[in-house]
């Protein structure tokens, strides 16, 4: 098994824009001759778009885009960029007047980072398409999506830690699987080789509270933590897989949320993976499947390792 970069699955493009400023940004995942795709929504407090056209009941068989935004529900518009983008290069689903290219999109939360009035928008997702152009490296860390990106966040922001954008990608023969993760949970982000915990929440003395056992300690309290949640990510692949495959793995996949992130799925996250799938290689789909959760499991810790100390946040490597 190989490490390659996410951008060398055939047919996938990946760009990112931002604003540092602001500290928000969002980042795009193309495939220009479209891709099968599945999607699997495990937090409560999702922000999406276009999904339920990935449920296999319904007619649109491929994707030509994801869009993956903070801003919260505002960053949904970033998708649009994306549409703008595909539509000059003709490229979506043929309705007879035209085409319309299927760009579905999630979006975290990071409006208390930064400048809450600046959201990614419509501008910011064509500009990520255009940076897709002469995109040749695998960024990581406080980029695209990730930029106000934060963790362990049930404490308050004040206890929290920088997240980021993590991705990782193998080859196996032929077959090409990666993730591109971005990481802004609730709880901790988990070393899985080792137990230990490698960003979350943070005791006034600068060690962690381990969000785990701080919640169980205060179970018959009734706490609002919306304040800034979400792990949304990709796993792409050359893989050949019908709709409802495409859906099983993004399923699969959230088994790396779940070996990273303690706790993981909560009320107030949005956790989202999309899958998508460009159809050049015959694999089984339960390797696929336990793949993608290796890449997710890869990703999270990624972001978690490449991200630097912004907006009072501190990252990892400066602990």
């Amino acid at each position: 098994m190989e490490e390659i970069k996410f951008i060398n699955i055939d047919g996938i493009k990946v760009g990112h824009a931002q604003d540092i400023e602001a500290g928000t940004g969002c980042s795009v995942v193309l495939c220009e001759e479209g891709a099968s795709a599945g999607v699997d929504v495990r937090g409560g407090a999702p922000g999406t778009r276009e999904t339920d056209l990935l449920n296999p009941v319904n007619l649109v068989d491929k994707i030509h885009g994801v869009s993956l935004a903070g801003g919260s529900a505002f960053g949904l518009d970033a998708a649009s960029g994306v549409m703008q983008y595909l539509e000059e290069k003709n490229v979506g689903f043929d309705v007879g007047v035209g085409k319309v290219p299927i760009v579905p999109s999630a979006v975290l939360f990071d409006l208390t980072v930064g400048n809450s009035k600046v959201r990614p928008d419509k501008e910011m997702g064509y500009r990520a398409c255009i940076n897709s152009e002469n995109n040749d490296k695998d960024l990581q860390g406080n980029i695209g999506v990730g930029t106000g990106a934060t963790v362990g966040k049930f404490l308050g922001p004040e206890h929290s830690m920088k997240g980021g954008l993590g991705s990782y990608c193998v080859q196996i023969g032929d077959l090409k699987i990666g993730a591109l993760i971005a990481v802004n949970c609730l709880g901790d982000v988990i070393n899985p080789g080792n137990g230990r915990i490698l960003a979350g929440a943070l005791k006034e003395d600068g060690t962690f509270a381990n969000t785990e056992e701080t919640m169980i300690n205060s179970y018959s309290e009734k706490k609002n933590v919306f304040s800034g949640n979400t792990t949304i990510g990709v796993v792409a692949t050359n893989a050949i897989l019908t709709k409802s495959e495409a859906n099983k793995i993004a399923s699969m996949a959230h088994n790396g949320y779940g070996r990273t992130i303690r706790p993981a799925h909560s009320m107030f996250d949005g956790d989202t993976i999309f899958t998508m799938a460009t159809g050049k290689v015959q694999a089984d789909i339960n390797v696929i499947g336990l793949l993608a959760a290796r890449v997710v499991e890869k990703a999270v810790v990624n972001a978690i390792l490449n991200t630097s100390t912004m907006y009072g946040y501190i990252a990892h490597k400066d602990l």
